[in-house]
Order: C-alpha cells, then sequence, then structure tokens
C-alpha cells in the first residue's frame, strides 16, 4: 500500500480542557440540578427558557406552519427507520429449552425503561437524529423517552423541524437543553415541576464535549458508543465512477473541519481523476469552507494492488462508513469485517443512511468498528437469561458442581448445593 494522499498529524480529539470543562459541568448538575443546567445553558447557548421542559402549547406553536414538503421527508425517513428496527427487532427471540432431565433454561428480552435522547445543534441542524435514536428504541418497547435538543442562538428555541422529529418519533418528554449539561441532567434527573426523572441510558450524537459526558457518565447510566467526527471509506477498482466518488468523499466532509474521508483504490487512474474531481466540486459546493479544511486536513488517498488488499486495509481502517464501488460489491460483502455500516454498489451513498433510507446513523468512530457494531434496537433491549431446577434434577447437577466448589474452597457454595440433595 502506497499513500497518494496522507492526511498531516493531528492532535487528539479530546483534550485536557475539554476532559475538565465537561467533568466540571457534570459535579454541578449533579450538585446543583436545575440551577446549574440554566448556569450553563446562558454561558454556553446564551439563553436559559423560564421552562426547559417544552408544554405541549409551545410544541404546537412551534410545529404550526412547517414547510409540508420538509415534514413529508421527515415522515417517509421515520417510517423507513422504525420499519427496519422493526426487522431487527424480530430477530431478538425468547426462548426456553430442556437441556438436562429437569433443568430448564432460557433467555428473555426486556426493553430498557427509560432513554435519554440527545439531538445535536451544531453547524447543521440534523433532521433525521430524532428517528435513530427516540424511533428506534419506541420500536424496541422502551416505556419512556425524554429528548434534549438544544436552543438555536439568538431565537429562544429548539430548531422547529427538529422538534417536529422528535415528537413524530415518539418522544414522551422535550427539553430545551444542549450540551454537557443535558447529558448530565438525565443522568441525574432534575427537580423542578414537573421533576425530569433520571433515565437508565443516554443515547445521541453532539460534539466532543457532548461525546466526552457520554465516555464520563458511562456507569451512572449506559450509552449507545462513543461516536467521535464522521468518517467515510470508499474502496473502489477501475470500474468506480470518480465524480461519484469525489462527491461521497466531500458530502462527509461538510459534516465538520474535522470530518475523516478516505479512498483506497487499486486504480492510479481512479485516485488521479478523484483528486481533480475533488478540486473541481470544492469550487462550487456551497459547503466548501468546512469540506475543503476537512479534506485537506483529514483527507487520505491509499492505493493498493489488489482486491484482497483492498479488505484488508479497508478492515485496518475500520471506517464508520464503508462504501464499495467495485465491479463485484458482493464479493466484498462476504470479506470485510470491521465497518460500521455498508454501502454496496454505485448506488448505495453514506447519504442515504444519514437521512434515513432505515440503517441507524449513529454507528462507530475511530477503529470502534472493530468491535462492536453502531445503534440498533437490540441496544435498547436487555437479553436476560432464568434457568429452573426440578427436585429430581438436584441429582445430576449438584455433585460436580459441588465438587468444584469445595476444591475451590467455596464452602458457602458448596453446602448451598448440598441442601438440595439432602
Amino acid at each position: 500500500m502506497e499513500y497518494f494522499k496522507k492526511a498531516p498529524p493531528q492532535p487528539a480529539a479530546v483534550n485536557q480542557e475539554i476532559q475538565d470543562t465537561v467533568s466540571r459541568i457534570i459535579s454541578d448538575v449533579e450538585k446543583e440540578g436545575v440551577d446549574a443546567v440554566r448556569r450553563y445553558s446562558e454561558k454556553f447557548d446564551g439563553f436559559a427558557p423560564a421552562e426547559l421542559r417544552l408544554s405541549e402549547a409551545d410544541i404546537q406553536a412551534q410545529l404550526s406552519g412547517l414547510d409540508e414538503r420538509v415534514t413529508s421527508a421527515i415522515d417517509f425517513s421515520i417510517a423507513q427507520v422504525k420499519h427496519f428496527a422493526e426487522l431487527q427487532r424480530r430477530t431478538l427471540t425468547d426462548f426456553e429449552e430442556e437441556t438436562l432431565p429437569g433443568v430448564t433454561i432460557g433467555q428473555k428480552q426486556i426493553p430498557v425503561n427509560a432513554v435519554g435522547s440527545y439531538i445535536p445543534g451544531g453547524r447543521y441542524p440534523i433532521l433525521a437524529s430524532a428517528v435513530m435514536t427516540i424511533g428506534v428504541p419506541k420500536v424496541a418497547g422502551v416505556k419512556r423517552i425524554v429528548a434534549c435538543a438544544p436552543i438555536q442562538r439568538g431565537t429562544g428555541k429548539v430548531n422547529a423541524l427538529q422538534l417536529y422529529g422528535m415528537v413524530r418519533s415518539g418522544a414522551d418528554e422535550i427539553y430545551a437543553i444542549g450540551g454537557a449539561q443535558a447529558m448530565a441532567a438525565m443522568a441525574f434527573g432534575l427537580d423542578g415541576a414537573p421533576p425530569l426523572e433520571a433515565v437508565d441510558m443516554i443515547v445521541g450524537a453532539g460534539n466532543a464535549y457532548v461525546a466526552e459526558a457520554k465516555r464520563q457518565l458511562f456507569g451512572v447510566v449506559g450509552i449507545d458508543l462513543l461516536a467521535g467526527p464522521t468518517e467515510i471509506c470508499i474502496l473502489a477498482d477501475e470500474t468506480a465512477d470518480p465524480e461519484k466518488v469525489a462527491a461521497d468523499l466531500l458530502a462527509q466532509a461538510e459534516h465538520g473541519t474535522n470530518s475523516q474521508s478516505v479512498l483506497i483504490t487499486s486504480s492510479r487512474a481512479v485516485a488521479e481523476e478523484v483528486s481533480k474531481q475533488i478540486e473541481r466540486q470544492l469550487a462550487i459546493l456551497p459547503t466548501a469552507d468546512a469540506a475543503g479544511a476537512s479534506w485537506r486536513d483529514y483527507g487520505e488517498i491509499m492505493l493498493v494492488a489488489d482486491d484482497e488488499e483492498m479488505v484488508k486495509v479497508s478492515d485496518q481502517v475500520a471506517s464508520e462508513h464503508l462504501e464499495v464501488m467495485t465491479r463485484d460489491p458482493d464479493w466484498y460483502l462476504q470479506r470485510l469485517t470491521n465497518y460500521g455500516s455498508l454501502f454496496l454498489g454505485q448506488n448505495a451513498t453514506v447519504a442515504y443512511g444519514d437521512k434515513g433510507i432505515g440503517t441507524n446513523h449513529v454507528l462507530p468512530t475511530s477503529r470502534a468498528a472493530r468491535y462492536t457494531g453502531g445503534l440498533w434496537v437490540g441496544k435498547f433491549i436487555k437479553t436476560v437469561t432464568w434457568q429452573r431446577v426440578s427436585d429430581a434434577a438436584n441429582a445430576t447437577v449438584a455433585p460436580p458442581f459441588i465438587r468444584m466448589a469445595d476444591t475451590e474452597g467455596m464452602i458457602g457454595h458448596a453446602d448451598s448445593m448440598r441442601l438440595r440433595i439432602r
């Protein structure tokens, strides 16, 4: 493998300042509750509403007069993502099996009781965020879903179209709280009228402060995963369309100036033409300020010898989003192992996944795809186990386990089993 374009070295994504700031916010919210949330909302968002929880009247007032062409598109996204989550839910089943005469063992699927969903603000108001982190747990059977979203600077309100997505996806409570303070508020709860009761799990994307808050709160609550800046990797042979390759790389690069875009190709001609296409497209792309900086600082093009090396290098990169633009994408489907979500063929763009074709867009970054997949309906469900043992079965299972416990010196364990066979 050789680099046709290599990104310069970058500083660590999370520095000590971010860790310390988030730690202070979390501690203050835990101790002071609403007062700390208001203080940090004023500091970071420029405004703290009189009531943090949006009332039904507030919600309806904001939803009136929205562009129906956009709301219908959001509805389409919600329908696709929920349908895919329903298909996933069917794969999670309860069962029981008699493994020995009189010994029955089983598993049961139990949804998490309460989930907190963070809907990010930032450079763009991502309209599909709500269904990914509210609609999917609804399909899982979560009883209570709290949504938090930051106030838009200068408006005193959350984004109305994002709010529409929260309502349509099934949020039970919606709060105008952003940043690390929102994550802490959902994790610890807030006194108020009505109070925000603590949730069991927090999910959703956000900036470095939100991601760091999730990391520090893990254990107090469950989390989905630690997602950093977005990533795309495209695998391309000589059959790939350089214009589409360049467009898809830049589509992810426009997320922010620290987004990673990688092309792995077995064709030097494709590498050269994609580089030219990127320059052409950046010259006319309205979001070129972010996309151009991202491509300059984080974009890479790698040249490999053949399909086998393409798979090997791709698995080392372990990208969040992985597109395959080759003559036989299914060959790669059978061999690739490390990716957050896979997009096969010239027509399957990451942009479809971002907006809601069905698969979830909350995915592992920073090579975490080596050991985890992305957010899915199963993240909101606990697979628990149970057992039942008959009187007669004690004679089968107790003696070998008593010998094990005696050998270990765990006499209490041994005695508890001896009671079963007296």
